[in-house]
């Protein structure tokens, strides 16, 4: 320690499992009926049941003829089936008639199966002939090639749960049954504020002490992916007064606030003095056991006697790859549950692949490692080799396609055994 550094003690320091009990306790912002056409990606508020059958009537499944099944027992191509030509089904429309008995109608795929026919036969089985015949040369049993009314989903049926996050093909799901409104959680709001004297714009060129703002970039990018509306409130200097200001305001404005840099133990550090001195201010924790990432902090704010109104403030370490981890580990989750996904769903949202480990992970006891890898493609399988790099290297995150956890038992991992690598 350099001489005349003041480093404060962390608040309470606390387990990954507690730091996620603890981000559990976020609820959903409140729920809204939209258009089920504009609603991918967003959560499902109520549980949805198929008010009707789909299909609403018998279909043909195959292009060919609709027929009666028991009208073509024993055909064969060598002693095929005749039956009248009774008609054609058009697409969109009703069938001209009803299929008697030796008859057969021709209908596309998708078609509405007249009334008395209980299966189709495949074009490729048949042949018209003279004299308004068709050639059956195999026998279809009752409702093949048929897809039956009801039977994709029936009426009354539950088709989706509270909690889902609505995929491109659920929509098609829903507005197949004839769905075209639905309940779904509101999308959270997040207040997002980058602190630091040395942190500058983008574009302009870094002076001595400088560094461009690399975090607000990547932080706004993952939470829009999480499906949050972002509230950008920009850099606020190391002022205590100053950041008290924005705090408040993004408070007022926004459903939770999310801060990178000045939450360690610096002397010029002031996320944990300035939260401690706001009205009705809990700070849950200061401190995760992970690396990167340990300066985490998390508090709750609001008037217990206003109900809904408690507000969590995320406090990331500034560091690029601690910010950008934990809010990948810790934050998108956090804001997940916000977004009305249950807990399980939340925070198990990071896809994962297994891969054989390309060399020896070293990690203390203790803490909960969260190590970058790169996968490459081995003749042997995936193997993960995992990227050096501190924190503040960014690029370390960049070519990385994941992370291993190393557990806070462990002591590291060995190479060639297998890992998960939770993808980016």
């Amino acid at each position: 320690m350099k001489p005349g550094l003041i480093v404060k003690p962390f608040f309470k320091v606390v387990t990954p499992t507690e730091a996620r009990a603890a981000m559990d306790a976020a609820s959903a912002v409140g729920t809204e009926r939209i258009a089920v056409a504009e609603a991918a990606g967003r959560v499902v508020a109520v549980a949805v049941a198929a008010p009707e059958d789909l299909p609403t009537f018998h279909r043909a499944h195959m292009d060919g003829y609709a027929v009666r099944a028991r009208d073509t027992f024993g055909a064969s191509a060598s002693i095929p089936a005749y039956l009248r030509l009774a008609g054609v089904v058009e697409m969109g429309k009703a069938p001209p008639g009803e299929v008697g008995r030796g008859c057969a109608m021709r209908i596309a795929t998708g078609g509405m199966l007249p009334e008395c026919a209980d299966a189709v036969v495949m074009v490729e089985y048949t042949e018209e002939v003279v004299g308004g015949q068709v050639e059956i040369a195999r026998p279809v049993s009752p409702f093949e090639n048929v897809i039956r009314r009801g039977e994709d989903v029936a009426a009354g049926v539950r088709v989706l749960e509270a909690g889902i996050r609505l995929r491109p093909h659920d929509l098609g799901g829903l507005t197949g049954a004839g769905i075209v409104e639905i309940e779904v959680f509101c999308k959270p709001r997040i207040a997002l504020i980058a602190t630091g004297d040395e942190i500058i714009d983008p574009s302009n060129t870094p002076g001595p002490g400088q560094v461009r703002n690399i975090n607000q970039i990547s932080l706004r990018a993952m939470a829009q992916a999480a499906g949050v509306e972002v509230l950008d409130l920009g850099v606020c200097r190391d002022d205590p007064v100053a950041f008290a200001a924005i705090l408040k305001r993004g408070i007022e404005e926004a459903d939770a606030v999310v801060v990178s840099g000045g939450s360690s133990v610096g002397v010029k550090d002031m996320t944990l003095d300035v939260i401690a001195r706001l009205a009705h201010a809990e700070i849950v924790f200061h401190g995760i056991s992970v690396a990167p990432g340990k300066p985490t902090l998390l508090a709750w704010v609001g008037d217990p006697l206003q109900k809904g109104r408690r507000r969590p403030i995320l406090g990331l370490p500034g560091h690029p790859v601690s910010a950008l981890v934990i809010f990948d580990v810790f934050g998108v989750p956090l804001l997940r549950r916000m977004g009305g996904e249950p807990s399980g769903r939340a925070w198990r949202s990071r896809e994962r692949v297994w891969a054989r480990l390309g060399r020896n992970i070293d990690s203390a006891a203790g803490r909960e490692d969260y190590v970058r890898v790169k996968l490459v493609e081995t003749g042997a399988g995936l193997i993960a080799e995992p990227l050096p790099g501190k924190s503040g290297a960014i690029f370390s995150l960049v070519h990385a396609d994941g992370y291993v956890v190393v557990e806070m038992e462990r002591e590291g991992l060995e190479v060639g055994q297998e890992v998960a690598v939770a993808l980016f």
